[in-house]
């Protein structure tokens, strides 16, 4: 048999080729990848990035027409052009820290480490709270980026642009009695900016320890209403065993975008708490995926979105139940005022192995205005048959009665909406276990005048 081979043809600018029509399918994105891309070193990080690059350059950022995104509209962050700042340092982060964790604070401003700012005596041996440089290669390198979902457009854009990694690790049957604080703060100024906070927290067997992620800006006037984009990914790994008590917490300002991505993978006899609280940014996003690698897990997620303006906050939580003997306990509850928009979709799946599972799902939410909206979808996909399993979701306004109760108590209808408000948002907020963040978080509600105007 013989095999006619034609010559090659001679390139024409006018005809599109085939690579460029797989790569850089979204001309916005790529221009995102090519802000946020450092410079190229050698090594397993630059693999791990160039890897994630490459798989950005065949997405495209999600639209309505995705079912995961059909409620949150990113147009409005496609007419922005963001840029990579330099790390400028605020001289006072007073505000900003916690009582508890005064000597156990980990700071970074626009996703770069600031070790002025950072402060970690207080710190038991075999915890190390640092940057990348904090740990040797071959400990990281098998976690960073590790966790499942790795794929997603935004986790990937945050691993293409890895320049360092806020890092929590505790040795085995260690127990960390202070809280640790990990601060990411954005300073944007006067060109909207794009920074990528990535943190990474690894609890070995036996180990606790209990930390506080918060996003948030320079707390000033200015910085409130400056134009910038925080793409966060955090990976957690719970050993068998082990407990980490989680809160997160975003305060972005009202003009910001905040997109997070919060991986946990639990191993057998683990336990995982999680409170998330969300205030700020005119767009957010938080993802909240749970892996059981192990039976026997306990997972508790308490969540609470507070909103008002033109906010749009969206929560999407996916917990998978794949070992025997599994509980999984779920509240996420919103507060909507004026034209706000909140979105919670929770999914949790018990397929036929997981047999004794355990779980429960609640999403409550409090209409303030009649402009307000909510769209919930929580969701059991179960294949098990001796399971207990419960979901459920309640849209709700004040009460005329409870308002008419307090009134009659001498209690004016303003404070008598503040107090049933307050009533609402408690019950998440006094979980947290540190009794400063609990007043700050309260003190923010307290000061939310304005959610049920109308």
């Amino acid at each position: 048999m013989t095999i006619q081979v034609s010559p090659s043809p001679i390139p024409n600018s006018n005809v599109v080729s085939l690579t460029s029509t797989l790569l850089d399918k979204d001309a916005y994105l790529t221009r995102l990848l090519e802000q946020v891309i450092a410079t190229k070193t050698e090594g397993w990080l630059q693999e791990l990035r160039d890897g994630a690059a490459n798989w950005v350059r065949h997405s495209t950022i999600p639209t309505t027409r995705e079912e995961e995104w059909r409620f949150t509209d990113l147009s409005s962050l496609r007419q922005v052009q963001f840029h990579v700042k330099t790390q400028s340092i605020p001289t006072d982060i007073s505000a900003l820290t916690l009582t508890e964790a005064a000597n156990s604070r980990l700071v970074f401003v626009n996703g770069v480490y600031a070790p002025e700012l950072s402060a970690v005596a207080d710190l038991p041996d075999g915890v190390v709270v640092s940057n990348l440089a904090g740990l040797p290669v071959e400990h990281v390198r098998q976690y960073l980026a590790q966790a499942e979902g790795a794929q997603e457009v935004f986790t990937a854009l945050n691993t293409a642009g890895i320049t360092d990694v806020a890092v929590v690790w505790v040795a085995k049957n260690v127990v960390v009695e202070t809280p640790i604080h990990l601060l990411f703060i954005s300073d944007a100024g006067e060109t909207p900016t794009i920074s990528q906070p990535r943190c990474l927290v690894v609890a070995e067997m036996g180990s606790s320890v209990t930390l506080v992620e918060e996003y948030t800006n320079r707390q000033d006037a200015k910085s409130a209403k400056e134009v910038y984009l925080t793409n966060a990914v955090t990976e957690i790994w719970i050993a068998d065993n082990a407990q980490v008590s989680h809160t997160r917490v975003e305060r972005e300002g009202v003009e910001a975008f905040h997109i997070g991505k919060t991986a946990i993978a639990q191993a057998r006899d683990s336990r995982y708490t999680c409170h998330a609280i969300t205030l700020g940014a005119k767009l957010s996003r938080h993802n909240l995926e749970i892996l059981q690698t192990g039976e026997q897990t306990e997972t508790i997620l308490n969540g609470l979105t507070m909103i008002s303006g033109s906010q749009l906050a969206d929560t999407h939580s996916a917990i998978a139940l794949n070992y025997p003997h599994g509980t999984s306990k779920q509240l996420h509850k919103c507060i909507v005022g004026d034209r706000a928009h909140a979105v919670f979709n929770g999914k949790v799946f018990v397929p036929k192995p997981a047999q004794l599972t355990d779980a429960a799902q609640l999403n409550r939410n409090l209409l303030l205005s009649s402009k307000a909206r909510v769209d919930t979808k929580p969701q059991l996909e179960i294949t098990a048959d001796n399971v207990k399993c419960a979901h459920g979701a309640t849209v709700s306004q004040l009460e005329d009665d409870e308002i008419f109760y307090l009134q009659s108590r001498g209690i004016d209808e303003n404070d008598a909406r503040n107090l049933l408000v307050n009533a609402f948002a408690a019950e998440v907020i006094n979980q947290i276990p540190v009794p400063s963040l609990q007043k700050i978080l309260l003190n923010t509600v307290n000061s939310q005048k304005s959610l049920s105007n109308d």
